[in-house]
């Protein structure tokens, strides 16, 4: 016959198993920066902060860092470039004109094919700032 403290002392060892860390090859895979760089204005505004586009599982992200900064504009946009701005890249509209915030990357876009990230004003057509990205 089993004791009720037998009972709780194999079910919280079991759930000590339970609760011990993933192996490593079982947990999310670490996020890593694969081109980062700083933002400057455009069109007379001030966009600061550090830009990256970065990778985890096997997904890739614009990421604007907690330094962003973005003195305000109608209708600003995230997207890439290279060499110049893209429209067909565009990300979505800016989260917040400050502080960190995320972009996934849709699914056919290559993270090598662009070196830069901006902030576009969509309705006016002007950029409002770019970050240069290697």
């Amino acid at each position: 016959m089993t004791l009720r403290r037998d009972f709780l002392r194999t079910t919280l060892a079991g759930l000590a198993v339970s609760l011990a860390p993933l192996p490593a090859a079982l947990r999310a895979e670490e996020l890593r920066v694969l081109k980062q760089g700083s933002f400057s204005g455009r069109s007379a505004h001030v966009t600061t902060g550090s830009a990256a586009i970065t990778e985890q599982d096997g997904r890739h992200f614009v990421s604007l860092g907690h330094d962003f900064s973005f003195d305000g504009a109608p209708d600003p946009k995230v997207a890439l470039g290279r060499d110049g701005y893209d429209g067909d890249t565009i990300l979505g509209p800016l989260q917040s004109n400050a502080g960190a915030q995320t972009y996934a990357l849709p699914e056919g876009f290559n993270p090598a094919d662009y070196n830069e990230i901006w902030v576009w004003c969509e309705r006016f057509d002007v950029p409002l700032g770019v970050a240069s990205i290697g």
